[in-house]
């Protein structure tokens, strides 16, 4: 009988640590470490340095680690800068020991590294940060209150991030990076505001002041939910722009310094039934006056300062409520980024920095001169 030879096919041998053998476990259902697409080793940052008054931002290069149970590792692609992070620059917000601290608390790239145990995403997901990332669901705690980005935990400001799992959130698909970039403090806490520490209902007046990113969010928030929006600003400009989003009314606080009687005439003397306020002790009395019964003022930011008194007697009268607002959870986070979506929301993008342009872009927002968001493109 004839003999058979057997031809066998030589395997090269490949090193363990070859991205090309990975894939190929990864093919077979075979690979269970941490996965990673292209990465650089390093990654620019900024950090906050003190100084005699404050502090300023210093670029740095650093090398993060891989990721591990429970981690990954994104590449943040925008940032977006609040109030809150021009006042930290400052020294003059209350958040602990900043010196070295990573600014920003919101940002939205895409996930380049898995670790072992990551469920959530996956490679390529389009993420965002939660602003709190301890804060997941329920109550706010002393823990999660402890956990707030660029202030007691490192922020965004960085090309990349290594972050857990729980404090990402998907950003919704219609949504630029720079869009999404503007949602994490400034979206979650509008969205608290007028659907969480109070329930808007279509019909309803919502009195906005100014036309930074709290409340231009609330304007669009109110006009997908068909509520009424009223709004103020020192600019007709500006104005005019948050008229074209569907402000049924607009006012000039300057040329019109009882611009809480405006409020009421543009109301049918009824009043507003929801505030987002923003002003602090300057501004609160007016609010107040603008109130309809039953309505609630949220409060959200003191730019003028701590008001030394509420007037209880008003609330009481008008059985009208009052909240006070620090962002949200994850799970506010994602009830908000499903509105988004339903409603196609596109969030305001006034201006656009590059990562070297940095300080300019703090400047920007310290000038007041923004209509909606100011973003940084990394």
């Amino acid at each position: 009988m004839p003999t058979h030879t057997q031809h066998h096919m030589a395997i090269p041998l490949i090193p363990l640590h070859s991205m090309l053998f990975k894939a190929l476990l990864m093919c077979l259902g075979l690979f269970c470490l941490t996965t990673t697409v292209s990465r650089a080793d390093s990654t620019r940052l900024y950090q906050m340095q003190a100084q005699d008054k404050g502090f300023r931002l210093v670029e740095k290069q650093v090398t993060l680690p891989e990721p591990g149970n429970g981690q990954v590792l994104v590449r943040v692609h925008a940032v977006s800068l609040n109030r809150r992070d021009v006042y930290m620059l400052q020294g003059s917000y209350p958040a602990g020991n900043l010196d070295g601290r990573v600014p920003l608390s919101d940002g939205a790239g895409a996930v380049i590294a898995v670790g072992p145990g990551v469920s959530r995403f996956k490679l390529g997901d389009r993420v965002a940060g939660t602003f709190f990332t301890h804060w997941i669901d329920g109550k706010v705690s002393l823990e999660a209150l402890g956990s707030a980005r660029g202030g007691q935990v490192d922020g965004m400001l960085a090309e990349q991030i290594l972050a857990d799992e729980d404090s990402l959130v998907s950003i919704p698909a219609h949504l630029s990076f720079e869009e999404a970039a503007t949602l994490p403090c400034a979206g979650v806490t509008a969205w608290n505001a007028l659907f969480k520490s109070t329930q808007l209902q279509a019909g309803e007046y919502v009195l906005l002041e100014g036309t930074g990113g709290v409340s231009i969010l609330g304007l669009q928030f109110a006009v997908a939910a068909g509520a009424k929006p009223i709004i103020t600003s020192s600019s007709n400009a500006k104005l005019d722009r948050a008229r074209k989003l569907g402000a049924v009314a607009t006012i000039n606080y300057k040329t019109d310094p009882d611009w809480e009687k405006a409020v009421r005439t543009a109301t049918n003397d009824a009043g507003v039934d929801h505030v987002l306020e923003v002003g602090g002790k300057d501004t609160l009395p007016k609010a107040f006056a603008s109130l309809a019964f039953g309505g609630h003022i949220a409060i959200i930011g003191l730019l003028s300062g701590f008001p030394t008194e509420v007037p209880a007697g008003m609330l009481m009268q008008r059985g009208a409520s009052i909240s006070g607002i620090y962002v949200g959870s994850r799970a506010d986070f994602e009830a908000m980024n499903a509105f988004i979506s339903a409603h196609k929301i596109k969030p305001v993008v006034d201006k656009v920095f590059s990562f070297e342009d940095t300080d300019k872009a703090f400047k920007y927002m310290d000038e007041g001169k923004l209509f909606g968001k100011v973003v940084i493109k990394m």
